[in-house]
Protein backbone atom coordinates (compact mmCIF):
# COMPACT_ATOMS: atom_id res chain seq x y z
CA UNK A 1 0.00 0.00 0.00
CA UNK A 2 1.28 3.56 -0.75
CA UNK A 3 2.35 5.75 2.35
CA UNK A 4 0.64 9.10 2.11
CA UNK A 5 -0.78 11.87 4.53
CA UNK A 6 -2.38 15.56 3.70
CA UNK A 7 -0.01 18.56 5.44
CA UNK A 8 -1.76 21.23 5.85
CA UNK A 9 -0.87 24.84 7.40
CA UNK A 10 -3.00 27.57 8.45
CA UNK A 11 -2.03 31.08 8.99
CA UNK A 12 -3.29 34.35 8.29
CA UNK A 13 -1.79 37.28 5.95
CA UNK A 14 -2.86 40.35 5.51
CA UNK A 15 -6.24 39.88 7.25
CA UNK A 16 -6.90 36.72 5.04
CA UNK A 17 -6.93 33.43 6.42
CA UNK A 18 -4.78 30.68 4.16
CA UNK A 19 -4.85 26.89 4.49
CA UNK A 20 -2.32 25.56 1.97
CA UNK A 21 -2.20 21.76 2.07
CA UNK A 22 -0.83 19.11 0.12
CA UNK A 23 -0.75 15.33 0.01
CA UNK A 24 3.04 14.06 0.16
CA UNK A 25 3.65 10.69 -1.23
CA UNK A 26 5.99 9.63 1.45
CA UNK A 27 7.73 6.29 -0.77
CA UNK A 28 8.88 8.70 -3.14
CA UNK A 29 10.19 11.25 -0.53
CA UNK A 30 11.80 8.30 0.86
CA UNK A 31 13.42 6.56 -2.07
CA UNK A 32 14.34 9.89 -3.65
CA UNK A 33 15.90 11.62 -1.14
CA UNK A 34 16.07 9.38 2.14
CA UNK A 35 14.21 11.07 3.96
CA UNK A 36 11.93 13.66 4.54
CA UNK A 37 12.57 17.30 3.69
CA UNK A 38 11.40 20.43 5.08
CA UNK A 39 7.52 20.73 5.02
CA UNK A 40 7.38 23.75 4.84
CA UNK A 41 8.84 24.49 1.83
CA UNK A 42 7.26 21.95 0.14
CA UNK A 43 3.44 23.21 1.23
CA UNK A 44 4.79 26.61 -0.22
CA UNK A 45 6.02 25.02 -3.66
CA UNK A 46 2.82 22.93 -3.86
CA UNK A 47 0.37 26.18 -3.21
CA UNK A 48 2.75 28.66 -5.30
CA UNK A 49 3.89 30.29 -2.13
CA UNK A 50 7.01 32.16 -2.93
CA UNK A 51 10.15 31.35 -0.57
CA UNK A 52 11.40 34.65 -0.02
CA UNK A 53 8.26 36.25 0.77
CA UNK A 54 6.66 37.55 3.95
CA UNK A 55 3.91 34.95 3.43
CA UNK A 56 6.68 32.50 3.42
CA UNK A 57 7.97 33.50 6.89
CA UNK A 58 4.35 33.85 8.64
CA UNK A 59 3.81 30.12 6.99
CA UNK A 60 6.73 29.26 8.77
CA UNK A 61 6.00 30.48 12.03
CA UNK A 62 2.66 28.67 11.83
CA UNK A 63 2.05 24.60 12.90
CA UNK A 64 1.82 22.08 10.43
CA UNK A 65 -1.15 19.48 11.05
CA UNK A 66 -0.85 15.98 9.47
CA UNK A 67 -3.88 13.60 8.75
CA UNK A 68 -5.75 11.42 5.95
CA UNK A 69 -2.73 9.48 6.01
CA UNK A 70 -2.78 5.94 4.23
CA UNK A 71 -0.16 2.98 4.69
CA UNK A 72 2.41 2.38 7.39
CA UNK A 73 1.91 6.44 7.94
CA UNK A 74 -1.42 5.99 9.64
CA UNK A 75 0.53 4.26 12.91
CA UNK A 76 2.18 7.56 12.94
CA UNK A 77 0.15 10.43 12.50
CA UNK A 78 -1.95 11.36 15.85
CA UNK A 79 -3.19 14.43 17.15
CA UNK A 80 -2.23 16.53 13.96
CA UNK A 81 1.26 15.18 14.37
CA UNK A 82 3.33 13.22 12.05
CA UNK A 83 6.48 11.14 13.77
CA UNK A 84 8.85 11.61 11.34
CA UNK A 85 11.54 9.50 12.76
CA UNK A 86 9.73 7.09 14.26
CA UNK A 87 8.11 6.27 10.42
CA UNK A 88 11.40 6.95 8.60
CA UNK A 89 12.58 3.88 10.83
CA UNK A 90 9.43 1.53 9.99
CA UNK A 91 9.79 2.53 6.29
CA UNK A 92 13.35 1.07 6.38
CA UNK A 93 12.42 -1.85 7.97
CA UNK A 94 8.95 -2.50 5.87
CA UNK A 95 11.39 -1.92 2.91
CA UNK A 96 14.11 -4.13 4.09
CA UNK A 97 12.20 -6.79 5.11
CA UNK A 98 10.37 -6.75 1.56
CA UNK A 99 13.86 -6.74 -0.07
CA UNK A 100 14.75 -10.17 2.06
CA UNK A 101 11.51 -11.79 1.20
CA UNK A 102 11.99 -11.21 -2.74
CA UNK A 103 15.87 -12.73 -2.40
CA UNK A 104 14.48 -15.71 -0.29
CA UNK A 105 11.78 -15.70 -3.03
CA UNK A 106 13.70 -15.68 -5.66
CA UNK A 107 16.82 -18.06 -4.33
CA UNK A 108 15.23 -20.62 -2.32
CA UNK A 109 11.83 -20.08 -3.26
CA UNK A 110 10.76 -19.44 -0.25
CA UNK A 111 6.97 -17.39 0.07
CA UNK A 112 7.25 -16.13 3.75
CA UNK A 113 10.35 -15.82 5.59
CA UNK A 114 8.63 -17.12 8.79
CA UNK A 115 8.30 -20.50 7.02
CA UNK A 116 11.71 -21.31 7.69
CA UNK A 117 12.72 -20.73 11.34
CA UNK A 118 16.09 -18.53 11.55
CA UNK A 119 16.11 -17.64 8.06
CA UNK A 120 14.61 -14.12 8.70
CA UNK A 121 17.39 -13.51 11.69
CA UNK A 122 19.83 -15.42 9.03
CA UNK A 123 19.44 -12.62 6.32
CA UNK A 124 19.00 -9.57 8.40
CA UNK A 125 22.76 -10.62 10.68
CA UNK A 126 24.11 -11.02 6.98
CA UNK A 127 23.10 -7.57 5.94
CA UNK A 128 23.80 -6.03 8.95
CA UNK A 129 27.39 -7.33 8.47
CA UNK A 130 27.44 -6.25 5.19
CA UNK A 131 26.27 -2.72 6.51
CA UNK A 132 28.66 -2.57 8.91
CA UNK A 133 32.03 -4.02 6.67
CA UNK A 134 34.40 -1.77 5.06
CA UNK A 135 34.19 -2.30 1.44
CA UNK A 136 37.76 -2.53 -0.70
Amino acid sequence: MKNTVDARIEFYFKGKKYSPSTTIDLDRLMENQGGLPLIYSLVARENNIDPYSYEYEVLQSSDVYFDNAHGLAEAFVYDGELDLALFAAAWEKARLNETLQALAKKHMGIDKLDEVPGLKACLMEAWQLGKSTPHK
